[in-house]
């Protein structure tokens, strides 16, 4: 079953396209050793950045070990703190990845039901929510959630925020984009309703959400796949851009855009590498989602697919 899975996948023009495409397969080869190395960072880390028993103060902002003054045991070096920066990298960046990955399976929950609801019933209920996705829109995500996690921070205090960044940021970050999913979907739904099948099962008396989620939401996947991967990158790159603002994560547990911060204040002082480091790792984290997704745009739109 396995086996004749594969070779259909073979031998189908998706398959077809990206083992043609030497950007997207080298893309998709980066993301995946990021997923398996950072996810299994406790196995792979020489060093647990968690645990102050083995953070030592006096090893503090050392080289990476090819400079002079490196240790051969800190291959990037350390931090401020004395952690190993390279596996502290690998646990933020786990972090990171995370909250990416769920805030976008909020923003397509939210995003797809919504925009489903919009699309097939139609009339004041649809003009309704994508007025609301409309003034959703006009609000940047950044805005947003500085002004969310700052009034929860002064309300609740600084303590109990800590405890549950990672839960609000995903939140935040889910809320705050799933207009961009409402209105594609909306698109989609508009264009399929009105096709045959759509009828035919409309006929023999299937209820509206079965009918929207069984046989219409199938039909409109390929541009949520393409949306779902940029829209990770952009959730990582926002949920970086809180933390470096002093919004995100805390010190104790960081992600790529607090370990930026942390170091930003030595980047004058010759300590260079606790900021550029997790700035290149995040940068081509990024950069690889985007250009999938590019991939995944061309291939899944029919008017530019070709055979």
């Amino acid at each position: 079953m396995v086996a004749a899975r594969w070779h259909q996948f073979r031998d189908s023009g998706f398959y077809h396209d990206f083992s043609r495409d030497k950007t997207a397969i080298i893309s998709f080869f980066i993301l995946c050793l990021y997923v398996v190395v950072c996810f299994s960072a406790p196995l792979v880390a020489p060093f647990d950045p968690y645990d102050p028993t083995v953070i030592d103060i006096m090893d503090s902002e050392i080289p990476p070990a090819w400079l002079e003054r490196g240790d051969p045991r800190f291959l990037l070096g350390t931090d401020a703190q004395g952690r190993d920066l390279f596996s502290t990298i690998l646990y933020g960046t786990r972090i990171s990845m995370t909250i990416g990955v769920c805030a976008v399976l909020l923003q397509a929950f939210l995003g797809i039901s919504l925009g489903m609801i919009a699309g097939y019933v139609g009339g004041s209920l649809d003009n309704f929510l994508m007025r609301i996705a409309d003034i959703q829109l006009s609000f940047s995500t950044l805005m947003v959630a500085i002004i969310f996690l700052a009034v929860f921070q002064a309300l609740f205090g600084t303590e109990l925020y800590e405890r549950l960044a990672i839960v609000m940021l995903i939140l935040v970050i889910g809320i705050a984009e799933w207009p961009q999913y409402a209105r594609t979907v909306r698109a989609s739904v508009l264009a399929e309703k009105k096709k045959e099948y759509v009828d035919a099962v409309r006929v023999i008396g299937l209820r509206p959400h079965r009918i929207m989620f069984r046989h219409i939401l199938p039909n409109t996947l390929s541009p949520i796949l393409v949306i779902s991967t940029v829209q990770v990158a952009n959730a990582i790159v926002s949920e970086a851009a809180l933390s470096f603002l002093g919004l995100g994560m805390p010190v104790t547990k960081p992600s790529l855009g607090s370990l930026i911060n942390s170091g930003f204040e030595f980047i004058f002082s010759g300590s260079w590498w606790i900021t550029i480091v997790p700035g290149v790792v995040l940068v081509i984290l990024v950069l690889v989602m985007n250009l999938l997704g590019d991939f995944l745009r061309d291939v899944l739109n029919p008017k530019l697919y070709k055979n």
